[in-house]
């Protein structure tokens, strides 16, 4: 039997529906609106959780049980409802009439694609995936890839994506842009960067660019990095790097 095939889905803007009002839903809910679909949560009743949320602006309550028809216009469907087998069922065939993306929490029988084990360190993102057999190992799998993968690595991918458009804006070929990254992993940035030293972190950054001919203080690479805030690598290069000089060679 062929494996799942792994994607990431922008969801910004699209609308999902969550069935269910418990815990489960909740976290089901919280987690695609962080990716920034416009989220509907439909039930009788919701938890507390999912009231906070919709105070918040984060959620859109609809307050009534689930009725065919009721899941047009969603772009991805979860349904929490694990023990209403019938409603599962209701669910799964609304779904699949409309082509919609569904997953019904914990029946993977009634899922046309299933939900990883995450890891987010800002624009980084792990996932651990057992496609199902046991999702319990891959939480504890994930578990342990957070001890090496610490929280900075946030501002570790940031500072790599200014180092990059740098790299790109002074015509500095892919091998050779690889060749720095690996000596980016062994330069103890890092390091520097889990003991909140990021000036000394930049000052490491700086002085390896310096070795690939790249002449940049490491202030401006503070600077760039605190305002393209994650953004640098996934819009084409940090502004300030590109307009030093055009960029060229290939787009990796």
């Amino acid at each position: 039997m062929p494996n799942y095939y792994p994607v990431m889905l922008d969801l910004r803007g699209r609308p999902a529906t969550v069935v269910g009002g418990d815990a489960a839903a909740a976290e089901k809910a919280a987690g695609l609106a962080a990716a920034g679909a416009a989220v509907t949560v439909q039930s009788h009743a919701f938890c507390d959780d999912l009231e906070a949320m919709a105070a918040r602006g984060e959620v859109t309550l609809r307050r009534k049980a689930y009725a065919s028809g009721d899941l047009a216009g969603a772009f991805i469907v979860v349904a929490a409802v694990t023990y209403d087998q019938p409603l599962v069922e209701a669910v799964w065939a609304e779904t699949q009439a409309r082509g919609q993306l569904t997953n019904i929490v914990d029946v993977p029988a009634r899922c046309n694609f299933i939900v990883p084990s995450i890891l987010r360190r800002d624009q980084l993102t792990i996932a651990v995936s057992t496609e199902g057999a046991a999702p319990g190992l891959a939480k504890r799998i994930r578990q342990r890839l957070e001890g090496l993968f610490p929280p900075a690595y946030g501002a570790y991918l940031r500072l790599g994506a200014v180092a990059r458009a740098h790299l790109r804006g002074h015509g500095v070929s892919y091998n050779r842009r690889d060749q720095f990254f690996g000596d980016y992993v062994a330069s103890g940035a890092l390091a520097r960067l889990a003991e909140d030293d990021t000036a000394g972190a930049a000052a490491v950054t700086s002085a390896l660019l310096s070795r690939y001919d790249v002449e940049t203080l490491a202030e401006e690479l503070l600077a760039c990095r605190q305002t393209c805030e994650g953004a640098c690598g996934a819009a084409g290069g940090c502004r300030r790097a590109r307009e030093r000089t055009s960029v060229a060679g290939d787009p990796a």
